[in-house]
C-alpha cells in the first residue's frame, strides 16, 4: 500500500506544468546534477507548491567549521540566489549542533570537536559573508540545535531505525577508513541521520550541495517519507577548482578566492587562473544568465582571446564583492601596469615604513605583499620580487643599506605584476 507522501508524488507526475517553471527549472540546474528527473522532476516539484499556494523550500546546510569563506564555497550561495531570484525560499541551516560533530565526508580522520561558542563565533562571519550575495532579509536562517539538542533517546532510536549500518558503511569516508583499518567512531555514524533529519524538521523540498555530499543529501531523501513528507530532490554542484586549475580551492591549498581579499588581490587571482577554467568561473562565480555564458563559451571556442575573457571575469567578481567602481579601477591598473607597461604613481602606492637592517621576507609579510613570512622565502625563490625594478634573490636583502642618509624614500617594492608597496625610511 502505497504512503500518502507516494500517492502525491505518483499524482504531481502527470500534472501539467507552467510553462515559466519548466523556464525556470531550465536554469536552476545548469551546470548541476538534479535527482531525480534533472529539470522536469524540479519542475514538477515547483508545479506542486504553486498549486498548495506555497513557495518551494530549498534547503542549504552549513557548518561553520572556519571563519573564511572563497569562490568555492560561494558556488552553493551563487546557486541559492538564483532560487531566491524567482521568488522561491531559501533555508539555511546552521549546523550549531552537527558542526559538533563533524561531517565525515573527504576525511581520513576523525573532525576535532567544535564548541558551541567556536560554532556561534564562525556562524556570524559566516553570514556575513554570505550576505554579500543572498539577501538575508528573505532567507529563513535556521539552527538546528533546535530540533537536534532536544531530541530525546526514543526519538533517536526511531531515527536509527530507519537506517542500516550496511548502508552507512558504504559512504565513501567510512568504507576508505574501514578499508585502512583506520578508525570510525561511533557517532560520526550519527552525521548523515542528523542531516536527514534536518530536512524533516524544515520540510525541505530540494537540497542543495557540493558533489561529496551526495550520501548525506539522499539520506535526507532516504528519511523524509518515514515521517509522512514527500522526498526532496537533491542538487549536487561541483567543487571549484583553486587557481592552480587542478586540486579543489583551498586554504590549505593555497589556490584559493577569498571572499574578503582586498580587491587587488581578487582581481590578479582571477586572471591567474588556467584558460580551461574560464567558463566554469562564470558558470559558477558569477551573476552572468546561461545565453552569457554561452556566449562567452562561444566565443573562446571561435578563437577569441581567453585574456578578454578572463579581464570580463575578473571584473564580474569584483562587481560582486567590491562593487562597480572598484570594479573599473582594478580594470584600469591591470590595462596601465600589463598593457601600457606603465606603473602606477608613487601617490597611488600604498606607502610602507622600514626600519633599519629588516630583511625583504619580513618586509614582504608585514607590508601586506606576502601573507606569510613562509610565502615571502616562496615567492623570492620563484623570482616574482622586484626592488626598483631589479629582481630580488635574496629573502634576507636589507633595501635600507645603501639609500642616501638624507633621503627617505627607499623606493618601490613590487611582487609579480601588480602588487606593489612605495618603501620609506621609518
Amino acid at each position: 500500500m502505497p504512503s500518502k507522501a507516494t500517492e502525491n508524488s505518483m499524482e504531481s507526475a502527470n500534472k501539467v506544468i507552467d510553462r515559466d517553471l519548466i523556464e525556470q527549472a531550465k536554469e536552476l540546474v545548469r551546470g548541476s546534477e538534479v535527482l531525480p528527473d534533472g529539470a522536469e522532476g524540479l519542475a514538477r516539484k515547483m508545479q506542486d507548491a504553486r498549486d498548495s499556494g506555497r513557495l518551494l523550500r530549498a534547503k542549504l546546510g552549513i557548518d561553520p567549521t572556519a571563519t573564511d569563506l572563497h569562490l568555492g564555497h560561494a558556488v552553493l550561495f551563487r546557486k541559492l540566489k538564483r532560487f531566491q531570484e524567482f521568488g522561491h525560499q531559501v533555508v539555511l541551516i546552521i549546523g550549531g549542533f552537527t558542526a559538533q560533530i563533524g561531517d565525515p565526508s573527504g576525511r581520513s580522520a576523525t573532525r576535532p570537536p567544535l564548541t558551541e561558542s567556536d560554532v556561534a563565533a564562525n556562524a556570524q562571519t559566516y553570514l556575513d559573508q554570505i550576505g554579500l550575495i543572498l539577501d538575508l532579509k528573505k532567507v529563513e536562517v535556521r539552527n538546528n540545535v533546535e530540533w537536534l539538542k532536544p531530541l530525546g533517546l526514543h526519538d533517536l532510536l526511531r531515527l536509527a531505525s530507519y537506517v542500516t549500518i550496511n548502508r552507512l558503511i558504504t559512504k565513501e569516508a567510512f568504507g576508505e577508513r574501514l578499508d585502512k583499518q583506520l578508525p570510525v567512531f561511533f557517532h560520526e555514524l550519527f552525521y548523515p541521520l542528523l542531516q536527514g533529519y534536518d530536512s524533516v524538521a524544515i520540510k525541505a523540498d530540494i537540497e542543495l550541495g557540493g558533489t561529496d555530499q551526495r550520501f548525506n543529501i539522499l539520506q535526507g531523501r532516504e528519511l523524509q517519507p518515514y515521517y509522512g513528507q514527500e522526498a526532496q530532490m537533491a542538487m549536487l554542484l561541483p567543487l571549484l577548482e583553486g587557481t592552480d586549475g587542478i586540486k579543489k580551492m583551498s586554504k590549505s591549498f593555497n589556490n584559493y578566492i577569498g571572499l574578503r581579499e582586498p580587491a587587488s588581490d581578487m582581481f590578479g587571482k582571477c586572471m591567474r587562473i588556467p584558460d580551461e577554467l574560464i567558463v566554469k568561473y562564470f558558470e559558477y562565480a558569477t551573476d552572468l544568465v546561461g545565453a552569457e555564458i554561452d556566449a562567452i563559451k562561444d566565443s573562446i571556442a571561435g578563437g577569441g582571446n581567453p585574456k578578454d575573457a578572463k579581464l570580463r571575469l575578473a571584473s564580474e567578481v569584483l562587481k560582486q564583492y567590491w562593487g562597480d567602481d572598484a570594479a573599473k579601477h582594478e580594470l584600469e591598473q591591470w590595462d596601465k601596469v600589463h598593457s601600457q607597461k606603465q606603473l602606477p604613481t608613487k601617490e597611488e602606492m600604498q606607502s610602507f615604513a622600514v626600519q633599519p637592517g629588516t630583511p625583504l621576507f619580513r618586509i614582504l609579510a608585514e607590508s601586506g605583499l606576502a601573507a606569510s613570512s613562509s610565502e615571502a622565502k616562496r615567492l623570492v625563490k620563484e623570482n616574482a620580487v622586484r626592488f626598483e625594478g631589479e629582481v630580488i634573490s635574496d629573502p634576507n636583502h636589507v633595501p635600507y643599506e645603501g639609500a642616501s642618509d638624507g633621503a627617505t624614500d627607499l623606493g618601490i617594492l613590487q611582487v609579480s605584476r601588480r602588487k606593489f608597496v612605495f618603501l620609506v625610511k621609518a
